[in-house]
């Protein structure tokens, strides 16, 4: 995992797709926490959690204390997280979705917030740019279902028919979702931090072929 930003804090490294973050998610012998200690030399913390199949931003933190902070902040909403998706159709310019969901698998349904933009858009598809008031599971994979425009790619929430034909067609043999940009304070320091993750190869290439642009950065 390449390393975007470190302190004496905290850090953020970019997860490739494909990956899970904890080894307590499943059985694999492989995942973002072992692949971030070797890369910092250091024991991490993970604060927050991307799905297996989404790549970009996974921010560590380098203690205990500092962790629990974080995750304080998550839960307050203070930390921004930007999120960039290849959609089915084409979504409003913008859009704001209100819609309760599970903070967890089974859980009652609570509060959800979800703002959207589209970014561009092609041939019955969109690049959306998404960013959560909140944080509860899948939820803007779950959002973009119900605004019915199911990410390319999604075996839970998406069109599988639309999904096979992005992956024959397109290339596209993944979960179109990318945590690409947190911006947030170190709680220690209080400085602001503003971390950006550039879109990998696996996405930048079937973008082009589906003829979507893309902010480069």
């Amino acid at each position: 995992m390449r390393l975007l930003y470190r302190d004496d804090e905290l850090a953020v490294l970019d997860k490739p797709s494909g990956l899970l973050v904890h080894r307590g998610w499943a059985n694999d012998r492989d995942v973002a926490v072992g692949r971030a200690r070797a890369v910092l030399g250091a024991f991490v913390f993970p604060v927050h959690r991307l799905d297996r199949g989404a790549s970009g931003a996974l921010l560590f933190a380098l203690s205990g204390a500092v962790a629990a902070a974080l995750q304080e902040l998550f839960e307050s909403g203070e930390i921004e997280k930007r999120y960039l998706a290849i959609v089915r159709g084409v979504v409003p310019d913008q859009a704001v979705i209100d819609h309760p969901i599970p903070r967890r698998e089974g859980g009652p349904r609570v509060p959800a917030v979800t703002e959207i933009r589209r970014v561009s858009a092609g041939w019955r598809v969109s690049l959306v740019e998404a960013r959560p008031r909140t944080g509860r599971l899948h939820q803007v994979r779950r959002h973009l279902k119900h605004l019915g425009h199911p990410i390319l790619g999604d075996s839970n929430y998406g069109d599988l028919r639309v999904n096979r034909a992005a992956r024959d067609e397109h290339g596209l043999d993944r979960l179109a979702l990318h945590a690409a940009g947190l911006r947030f304070m170190n709680p220690v320091t209080h400085a602001e931090i503003a971390v950006d993750s550039p879109l990998p190869e696996d996405l930048t290439g079937p973008l082009a072929r589906l003829g979507l642009a893309w902010p480069q950065k």
